[in-house]
């Protein structure tokens, strides 16, 4: 048992160098797990003998639902509503299209039985996000004309697509199925795999919103225990469990609920082991001297899935929002496949239908061929189509330097009363080494300049450094009870003592920076300061 922790150790610390190696040289995570699980496998040097696909599948499809959860709980909607009606055609559309080509070219073109070429289609139909923006954030890469978003949100809303026309193949190649019932299948796909993603994000809302006094940890376990009850439910039902978890993910990820930010950090965590594991476990299970076999038909399909399939779909999609050729063929070349892909393979290896081909090992080096050559030349291709925005940065936010740098930043509501209301940036007065670094103002963002006036309702954010912990002092919280002096008075009468300061109040689902005059409630809970 010790041996097996120990290895498991050994091999999580070195995913972890070959993440920090990998980001650097711009290759794709994916790539550099998945070969180190080849070195370890049966074929490799360290020889561990692994082949139950069986295990392999269970473990996989459990590690897709919280990937795809985090994918969705991670999309800003507000970012991704101009692309939203372009996305959702190329993760549905797109998908099928790409599917109908990549099928029709291994039967007419590789002779390979009919509805087996369907099924290779289908299965390396969708693309993987966590490749390309491991990519884009690297290579501090920011694409023109809302392509990042774009492909954001295809990239992370198209598995649940390639997965129902996986089952939907093998089902039919298995030969226990009828039209009707087909139909039917397809339609419980999609229609109850919304309905339940949907009431699962509205009801684990209503249960946040409860929990106004759980102890750190109980809300961000309780959102681990839905967003698997959002893909049980709806595998239960006969919906598409995936997109019941992607959509439940959007919906709670875009909803304001306390220590949010908690959550994303413990996903964000959660899932980059699960992403270590599970790319490392479908290299072990791989068997690289079987590749010989099946390399002329694999990098056949692998081109034309590149360069045809992928291309036809986004052009046809594409054509009527009048997006630019570059954007189209840069779209066209992100379409990397990944781990679901490989996942849905070794479900067609498990399933009773038969196969002449190796299914599993075909579309492992479509993946290995997508992610090394596609993945690693898209900072190159970008770059040669003009697509690159030099003056801003992808995907970084206030948070993401907040955790990187000693900076916090803080945002203030204007009101008509506020001292800096119609006044201009250089007359009012600031604390020494803090920076009014925005302005808010409706759906305007503004960067401001000495003769930039402050108007009443706009929202301003100031940049400091951040105190470290071991110097912040305690901070503890007291709530007020019905029983407590302290209810309805202001803050100017309570009496705390001089080495302590209320610094904030959380009030249901708000929290409040406090003043002389702010009057206490019941249930309000104070975040107390002392020394």
């Amino acid at each position: 048992m010790a041996g097996y922790i120990l290895l498991f150790v050994v091999i999580i610390l070195i995913c972890l160098i070959l993440h920090n190696t990998s980001s650097k040289l711009g290759i794709p995570m994916l790539l550099a797990f998945i070969v180190l699980g080849m070195i370890f496998g049966s074929d490799g040097l360290v020889k561990l003998q692994f082949d139950d696909y069986v295990l392999a599948q269970q473990v996989c499809s459990v590690a897709l639902i919280f990937i795809m959860f985090y994918g969705g709980y991670g999309t800003s909607w507000k970012s991704a509503k101009p692309v939203a009606t372009k996305a959702i055609l190329l993760s549905s559309v797109g998908v099928i299209l790409t599917a109908l080509l990549v099928g029709l070219f291994s039967f007419f073109v590789l002779h390979i039985g009919f509805w087996e070429s369907m099924l290779i289609g289908s299965v390396i139909s969708s693309t993987d996000a966590a490749s390309v923006f491991s990519i884009l954030r690297s290579k501090r890469l920011n694409l023109r004309d809302n392509t990042a978003p774009l492909l954001e949100i295809e990239s992370g809303s198209n598995d649940p697509c390639a997965y129902m026309l996986t089952i939907a193949i093998l089902t039919v190649m298995n030969g226990k199925v009828s039209g009707g019932e087909l139909i039917y299948m397809m339609f419980a796909q999609v229609a109850f795999g919304l309905l339940f993603g949907i009431c699962t994000a509205r009801i684990s809302h209503y249960i946040l919103g409860k929990m106004q006094n759980a102890k750190d940890g109980i809300d961000t376990i309780f959102v681990f225990t839905m967003a698997l009850f959002a893909y049980a439910g709806a595998e239960i039902i006969g919906g598409n469990g995936y997109l019941s978890v992607y959509i439940a993910g959007i919906i709670l990820g875009n909803q304001p609920s306390k220590n949010k930010i908690a959550i994303t950090h413990f996903f964000d965590g959660i899932t980059g082991l699960i992403q270590m594991s599970l790319f490392f476990l479908l290299g072990l299970l791989s068997f690289p001297s079987q590749f010989v076999g099946i390399l002329k038909v694999a990098i056949a399909i692998a081109v034309f899935l590149t360069l045809v399939a992928r291309p036809v779909a986004v052009f046809a999609i594409l054509a009527p929002f009048k997006c630019s050729f570059n954007q189209k063929i840069l779209v066209s070349w992100a379409g990397l496949r990944g781990a679901a892909s490989i996942v849905f393979a070794m479900m067609a290896t498990n399933h009773p239908a038969y196969m002449k081909n190796d299914i599993f090992h075909i579309v492992f080096f479509v993946v290995l061929f997508s992610i090394s050559i596609q993945g690693t030349l898209i900072p190159f291709v970008s770059r040669k189509l003009g697509m690159i925005d030099d003056n801003t940065n992808i995907m970084k936010t206030f948070s993401d330097y907040s955790e990187e740098i000693p900076i916090q930043f803080i945002k203030v509501s204007i009101a008509k009363n506020h001292p800096w209301n119609g006044k201009t940036v250089k007359d009012i007065k600031i604390i020494p080494d803090i920076l009014l670094v925005l302005i808010l103002r409706g759906k305007e963002r503004i960067v401001p300049k000495g003769n930039t006036t402050i108007r009443e309702g706009d929202a301003i954010v100031l940049s400091a450094f951040s105190v470290e912990d071991h110097i912040a002092g305690a901070l503890t919280e007291l709530i007020i009870d019905k029983e407590n002096d302290w209810l309805g008075k202001t803050l100017k009468e309570v009496k705390l003592g001089n080495e302590k300061i209320i610094v904030a109040i959380k009030r249901q689902n708000k929290v409040l920076i406090p003043n002389g005059k702010t009057i206490l409630k019941e249930q309000d809970v104070l975040v107390i300061s002392q020394r």
